[in-house]
């Protein structure tokens, strides 16, 4: 398992335009994928689950990937994430 730690920086956080675009990218993984945000944790492959954990700007979440291609998810998530989810 690998996991980082990611800030997001969306102006309104994880609604659901982003969520979607998370969610379409992690299916793109055959590992498990989740992260943590606070005392939540939620599957990023699941749109209710990433809804569900309510994470704004600036906030910050623990990324983790488990599997056969765990740092290729991990690398490429980060990278989205950081450059904003597919969002101007």
């Amino acid at each position: 398992m690998v996991s980082k730690n990611v800030t997001i920086i969306n102006p309104t956080g994880l609604h659901l335009q982003p969520v979607g675009n998370l969610c379409k990218e992690a299916m793109k993984y055959k590992s498990l994928i989740t992260f943590q945000y606070k005392d939540t944790h939620a599957n990023a492959k699941s749109v209710l689950s990433v809804l569900g954990a309510c994470v704004r700007c600036g906030d910050e979440i623990l990324l983790s990937c488990e599997g056969e291609d765990e740092q290729e998810a991990l690398d490429a998530l980060t990278a989205y994430i950081e450059s904003g989810l597919g969002e101007e």
